[in-house]
């Protein structure tokens, strides 16, 4: 189960993250983003090596916060090929420098989201070592059993509270978050 680290990263993960988004194509913001994180979970990496976390941030900068889904996965190493899915290097206070990317181009961020699919892992609490994260939810309306071989994944970049996903989506995944200090919850990634 997760370990989380009460300690410090240079740049902070807000600041990669914000660096990041304005060069999305589903980036709706203007300017440099104001992020607020509003929850989220992680997933374990059997082997030890890769972090993942997938966090729900509030865009504060404009008058609307938008909200935002950003999967991560944090290495000890480079990962060779997945250049264009880097979001930065942050020297981590315990663990030393990390490879932050976009979790859709890391190879062990897709198993471990295919595991969950599949049942075969749960989710982990966002900020306690140790600890399930109940609320994290598999949804599979109306089928017995999704291949989770063969299934595309779809993160959901701009979750909505309450929503769920495409109508060509064979399962998906909610997360809970807080809007305005109500706890909410809505569709985060959905397969296909």
């Amino acid at each position: 189960m997760s370990e989380i680290f009460n300690t410090t990263m240079d740049p902070t993960k807000h600041q990669l993250m914000a660096a990041w988004l304005p060069q999305q194509d589903w980036f709706a913001g203007e300017g440099e983003p104001v992020l607020e994180t509003l929850g989220g979970f992680r997933l374990d990496d059997p082997a030890g090596e890769v972090g993942m976390e997938f966090i729900v941030v509030a865009d504060t900068a404009t008058e609307s916060p938008v909200i935002y889904h950003v999967p991560l996965s944090y290495r000890g190493q480079e990962l060779p090929g997945a250049e264009a899915s880097l979001l930065g290097t942050s020297e981590h206070g315990v663990l030393g420098k990390r490879w932050i990317y976009d979790g859709t181009g890391d190879p062990v961020w897709q198993a471990q989201v295919r595991a969950l699919l599949a049942g075969q892992v749960e989710a982990q609490h966002q900020n306690t070592s140790f600890t399930l994260e109940p609320l994290v939810k598999v949804q599979r309306p109306a089928q017995d059993g999704v291949e989770q071989a063969d299934t595309e994944i779809r993160v959901i970049r701009r979750p909505v509270a309450g929503g769920s996903a495409s109508d060509a989506a064979t399962a998906w995944v909610s997360s809970p978050w807080s809007e305005n200090g109500v706890a909410v919850d809505g569709a985060v990634l959905e397969f296909s």
